[in-house]
């Protein structure tokens, strides 16, 4: 390296004198009208220029520019993705990924779709949504259930109606064994969003009541990061739709939202909320939402909810946790940034050992967008 850079520095240095000598032969050589005859060039003149590009030549002879076929070759472009182009635009993040983008779009069209949801949301994590579409045939499950529990807390869920090949657990039992608070067990998930145990949790029945004392009602919501769907279930039982935006993350969130007969949104929190304008009565953040969001992102989310949200519908941040003074200097100001009636704002410390060593805080905050002028 330091050897070919001397080189590169001698042969510039090489030239430029070559150049400096030219222009001074050239500038001796010009005459006005009333100039005598040009004088003769000197022989130490030439016999330097002469040294000068023999050494140049040898130089170059001996270490020559590589061949244009040492160049990188750039890769090949998958033939659908190329088609698809022309249908649709491709999201400008999908450009910077284009050896996962390349190897999620080559496969055998009118055939099985490769297994590799796990790089779909690879990309869509690193902001290449929406995706591509793709001609082919998603595999489905081989032996699925023949019906699906109308419950939305059914006694189990049943392993037959998952794809089990992608993930290190093969059954629901597995998951739980792992751990029990990750959703997956609806009989443990009953009790969820029902019992008032401290200053930060708020009852379903109390959120009715709330939005009753309010003249306001609650139909239509979205949960954002809801994992496995507990919050939709069990506003399922009060005939209130909730869609949850929820990622797979090596556990298959997705399968059970649907599996709970919910409907799950496979989308990340940084994605534009597939909802049009002022429909929702309520959109929810659970943990999914929290200070490891960047702050400008998390600036985004809060107002895509106000956009979806109609006037007088509730946006409810629930157990989000921040660092304590953030709280005060950063994420409160942002949350305030809405201009939303404060309905409920709770905070208490988060006890938990990494809570403890960040000093950090937990904020319940149930807020009501104004109804525009």
């Amino acid at each position: 390296m330091g050897f070919t850079m001397g080189l590169n520095l001698l042969l510039l240095m090489a030239m430029v004198a070559t150049n400096i000598l030219s222009l001074y032969h050239l500038s001796s050589t010009i005459q006005t009208p009333k100039s005598p005859a040009p004088q003769p060039v000197p022989d130490h003149l030439i016999h330097q220029l002469h040294t000068i590009r023999a050494t140049i030549n040898h130089l170059t002879r001996h270490h020559p520019s590589p061949p244009a076929t040492a160049k990188a070759a750039k890769p090949t472009i998958p033939s659908d993705l190329l088609l698809y182009s022309q249908l649709s635009p491709i999201a400008s993040s999908c450009h910077n990924h284009p050896e996962l983008l390349h190897k999620y779009m080559t496969y055998t069209p009118f055939s099985l779709c490769p297994l590799d949801s796990d790089l779909a949301e690879s990309l869509t994590l690193r902001g290449c949504h929406p995706l591509p579409r793709r001609r082919c045939f998603t595999k489905t499950p081989p032996k699925p259930t023949s019906s699906l529990p109308q419950n939305p807390f059914p006694s189990s869920l049943p392993d037959a109606n998952v794809l089990w090949t992608k993930y290190s657990c093969k059954s629901f039992s597995c998951l739980n064994r792992q751990n029990l608070n990750l959703g997956f067990d609806p009989p443990h998930e009953v009790v969820n969003f029902m019992t008032y145990k401290s200053e930060l949790d708020l009852p379903i029945p109390q959120l009715f009541q709330i939005a009753k004392a309010a003249n306001s009602v609650l139909r239509l919501g979205v949960d954002i990061g809801g994992g496995t769907g507990s919050f939709a279930a069990r506003m399922k039982l009060y005939n209130v739709t909730i869609v949850t935006t929820t990622m797979n993350l090596g556990i298959p969130n997705n399968e059970a939202v649907a599996l709970r007969g919910l409907v799950p949104i496979h989308a990340p929190l940084q994605q534009r909320l597939p909802v049009f304008d002022g429909v929702v009565d309520l959109v929810r953040c659970g943990h999914a939402v929290n200070r490891w969001i960047p702050v400008t992102a998390l600036e985004f989310l809060l107002f895509d909810a106000d956009r979806v949200l109609r006037g007088g519908g509730y946006l409810w941040l629930d157990h989000f946790f921040s660092k304590g003074a953030d709280l005060d200097k950063v994420f409160g100001p942002l949350i305030g940034k809405l201009g939303y009636r404060k309905v409920k704002w709770a905070t208490a410390s988060k006890n938990d050992s990494g809570g403890l060593k960040n000093g950090e805080v937990y904020l319940s905050a149930l807020l009501q967008k104004p109804v525009s002028n």
